[in-house]
């Protein structure tokens, strides 16, 4: 399934391939990768537990994705240990480390779809003509349950920040 003209991007419609996620569904599953000493894996069942604030952007090499990541970093830190947090993007792993270190991202993991895209098409966030993923949040509680979704519109406008926040917070 596609949703075209789901988002746009500069204001150009773009596709996303799935169905979007929504509040009070299960969340679907997925395998994204990070780099730790080696290449390793996040699927859904790792997050279950507790609760995930996962930040969705379409490349860390970016100024708006930059900013996002930033900010979603500093307003987690004093939730460390109460949550799981990640940001997913199709960067590849090894460049997505070495922005952490460069921008100080401690809070957050990081994790990469680009091996076969199972987050963005689970997820409906996955823009077809770019094969990037587009910009959003989802809160999963421990249970594995979506309690908040935000596919950002227009993919170069930041999410809505307070909102995701109150999700992730309500669940502790």
């Amino acid at each position: 399934m596609s949703r075209p003209a789901a988002v746009t991007f500069k204001g150009t419609p773009m596709t996303l391939a799935g169905e979007a996620v929504k509040p009070g569904q299960a969340a679907p599953d997925f395998t994204i990768h990070f780099f730790e000493g080696g290449l390793k894996t996040i699927t859904l069942a790792d997050l279950k537990g507790k609760p995930s604030f996962l930040s969705i952007v379409p490349s860390l090499d970016t100024g708006v994705c930059k900013i996002q990541t930033k900010k979603f970093n500093d307003e987690l830190a004093s939730l460390k240990d109460k949550i799981n947090a990640v940001t997913i993007s199709l960067d590849l792993p090894f460049a997505m480390n070495r922005f952490c270190g460069a921008e100080g991202i401690t809070n957050m993991k990081v994790g990469s779809d680009y091996q076969n895209r199972s987050f963005g098409n689970a997820y409906g966030m996955l823009i077809e003509e770019l094969k990037l993923l587009a910009r959003g949040t989802v809160v999963i509680d421990a249970d594995g349950k979506i309690v908040h979704a935000e596919t950002v519109s227009e993919v170069t406008s930041e999410p809505n920040y307070d909102a995701a926040m109150t999700a992730i917070k309500s669940l502790l």
